[in-house]
């Protein structure tokens, strides 16, 4: 598996750096002159010109491309043209709390769709809700079902905080009431993306001829779902939780903005409307590079829970 995750990781280089580098000039195309946003208004056009000279954005954009990605390589992805601050300084403390928020929503997300779709008991009732939580979560935008949770739980019962952020010093009772609401909002596309994936691969599983000479065996319906039926039918689910992994900010914009959280996903909507050039230049870089660690993490994975791939 270490073999086949090296491999996947080297040709996954060169699509990344191609990648950063589309990122890279269509952001110098759309920002216009980093000297300008620095100087402000009252910039005159000398002062303009002799910035742009200083810090090298006159130069080609292959070349300013060339020098980022050598000062990114060695930690430095540059200044916040706003606050001045470390690019690094500014992104690093709110990664965790995006990778906190997504992970436990993508795992959250796994785990329903996985019990409510193998569950054998009361079939004729977990069938139909696990399909109208499905439907529910792949086609009501985040936004949406977030105002409804707050409404719910927020204002109408009281049992949560509507906004805001407690880190874990602060105990874990109200570090979880804090994350519960942001959470269940992200985690409703990936459940209804994972259950439609499960499911179909579910049920081609539990028609084919080993699972009936299993039955024949005398095992009960649930002890067949649990260890024969279930396991079979996870390998599209490893597919698809890494392809998540690059929606992973995108739901993040829309929580964090929602719920006032400070992760990289309500940086990058303030970046991106103050123009904050290496801010959301570096958010990109993130998103990309875990998209390609993500997806070569799956196919690892993939390869270890089925021996047909490792052979070929």
């Amino acid at each position: 598996m270490l073999a086949i995750l090296a491999r996947r990781l080297v040709w996954a280089i060169p699509g990344g750096i191609v990648i950063t580098a589309l990122l890279f000039a269509s952001l110098a195309g759309l920002i216009g002159s980093p000297a300008a946003l620095m100087l402000g208004r009252d910039a005159t056009a000398q002062s303009i010109a002799e910035l742009n000279a200083r810090l090298g954005f006159d130069r080609p954009i292959a070349t300013q491309y060339l020098d980022w990605m050598g000062h990114a390589l060695r930690g430095d992805l540059g200044r916040s043209y706003v606050t001045h601050q470390s690019v690094v300084e500014a992104v690093l403390p709110r990664l965790p709390v995006t990778l906190e928020i997504g992970l436990l929503a993508l795992v959250l997300a796994t785990i329903a769709a996985i019990v409510l779709n193998s569950l054998t008991g009361a079939r004729a009732l977990i069938r139909p809700l696990a399909t109208l939580l499905a439907v529910i979560g792949i086609t009501l935008p985040n936004f949406v079902l977030g105002l409804g949770l707050i409404y719910l739980l927020c204002v109408t019962l009281e049992w949560l905080p509507s906004v805001g952020w407690s880190a874990w010093s602060n105990g874990v009772p109200d570090h979880a009431t804090h994350i519960l609401l942001p959470v269940l909002t992200l985690s409703a596309y990936y459940y209804g993306s994972l259950t439609l994936v499960f499911r179909a691969e579910y049920d081609a599983v539990a028609r084919r001829l080993f699972i009936r000479a299993v039955k024949a065996k005398g095992l009960s319906d649930q002890q067949v779902s649990w260890r024969h039926t279930m396991p079979n039918a996870l390998l599209p689910v490893i597919t698809t939780i890494g392809l998540s992994m690059g929606q992973l900010v995108g739901g993040a914009v829309v929580t964090e903005s929602l719920f006032s959280i400070p992760g990289i996903g309500s940086l990058l909507v303030d970046s991106i409307l103050s123009r904050d050039y290496p801010v959301v230049l570096a958010i990109g870089m993130i998103v990309v590079f875990s998209v390609v660690i993500a997806n070569a993490a799956a196919d690892a994975l993939y390869a270890a829970a089925n021996p047909q791939v490792r052979i070929r």
